[in-house]
């Protein structure tokens, strides 16, 4: 799939709502270079003496209530995971590209999904679309290998016109990256409630450039999509 073929779609009614997307082609998991490897534990030692910002924890919650979903327990925002971990001497080191993904999610604490571009698919007579919208009564998909669901319903999410793939709490299996993921869709949930979401525009740029830098991307397609101008 050429990048020029996807279209992202904002289906979310919520003049708040803002998402940064990025697609980057050519992109080779491996473990992650020493240069993210320092990036990463140079933020997490910073975040590892700080409470998480009360103002974002709460704006991103309110976003994702909106819908009719409950964030909370098992079900809170993956960036509150994030800074809790940072807190704890826990932050999980992956790959090069969910390390990336990390290292931006706890530098804005804004919950992230990186997805493989194939799970898109190829469409069937338009061309294919990335879809933000709500879950609807009785969509789940499984988000771990122990075939774990997640209830979508109220909860807003990134999929393509057939499936549900991404949300800010957990991704599917079948968005998340493998071995041989070569291309991949990246969404930053945010909201204009608070400053990071202001600041989506910057936001996705410095997600296209590390993955270029350490994800290996050599093209990158970005936008941001909001309701009204």
């Amino acid at each position: 799939m050429n990048l020029s073929d996807l279209r992202s779609v904002n289906r979310v009614p919520d003049s708040s709502f803002v998402a940064g997307v990025v697609l980057a082609d050519g992109v080779a998991v491996s473990p992650s270079p020493e240069g993210l490897k320092s990036l990463m534990a140079a933020l997490v030692q910073r975040r590892s003496g700080e409470e998480f910002p009360s103002a974002v924890k709460e704006a991103v919650r309110s976003l994702l209530k909106r819908g009719g979903f409950k964030p909370s327990g098992r079900n809170k925002p993956a960036s509150e995971y994030l800074a809790q971990a940072a807190r704890e001497g826990r932050f999980p080191f992956i790959n090069n590209l969910v390390d990336v993904n990390n290292l931006l999610s706890l530098e804005t604490g804004l919950p992230i999904s990186l997805l493989d571009l194939r799970s898109f698919g190829t469409g069937s007579g338009t061309a294919p679309a990335a879809v933000l919208r709500y879950g609807t009564a009785g969509e789940k998909y499984v988000f771990n290998p122990a075939g774990q669901e997640i209830d979508l319903e109220g909860l807003l999410c990134v999929g393509s016109e057939r499936a549900l793939l991404g949300n800010p709490v957990k991704d599917s299996m079948a968005g998340k990256l493998k071995d041989d993921t070569r291309a991949v869709l990246g969404v930053i949930y945010g909201t204009l409630d608070c400053e990071p979401g202001r600041g989506m525009a910057a936001h996705v740029e410095r997600f296209a450039a590390l993955l270029k830098e350490f994800g290996g991307a050599g093209e990158t397609k970005t936008s941001v999509l909001r309701l009204g101008p």
